[in-house]
């Protein structure tokens, strides 16, 4: 017997945080933690709000500032940079980087291959040694 009941369904990994971060990013300033609670539709235990903000703060997602005895919070990123971070985070828990690269580019699509080739002719390519990409060891 199937389980219908409205938001029951769990969430996604990270699908909170997206949703903070957009509460976020329509204030009009730094937000308590409880404006954010009311904006996602008050149906979040205030500690889970404060949860996922103090994970997101430690992610450098978001700031936050005193406020009386609280804090008001701000992003600090956006949600592409969210998820740029945890991408970054994966690839540095992985103990072949050039493997993880090589397997998930192969699987672009062409589109997104494109892409890629521009953002990278836009910075330049230039490998962090300072050597260029046609430069050999000596």
């Amino acid at each position: 017997m199937a389980d219908h009941r409205q938001g029951s369904r769990r969430r996604g990994q990270g699908e909170l945080e997206a949703l903070v971060l957009s509460a976020l990013a329509e204030a009009d300033g730094p937000a308590t933690a409880g404006w954010v609670q009311e904006r996602l539709g008050g149906d979040l235990a205030y500690t889970t709000v404060i949860t996922i903000l103090t994970r997101l703060l430690a992610k450098g997602a978001v700031t936050r500032e005193r406020a009386g005895r609280s804090f008001a919070w701000t992003s600090a990123s956006d949600q592409a940079g969210l998820a740029a971070h945890r991408m970054r985070r994966v690839l540095d828990a992985e103990s072949d980087r050039e493997a993880v690269l090589a397997s998930f580019v192969t699987g672009l699509g062409p589109d997104d291959e494109r892409l890629l080739r521009a953002l990278l002719g836009q910075s330049g390519g230039t490998p962090p040694t300072g050597r260029s990409r046609d430069e050999g060891e000596d």
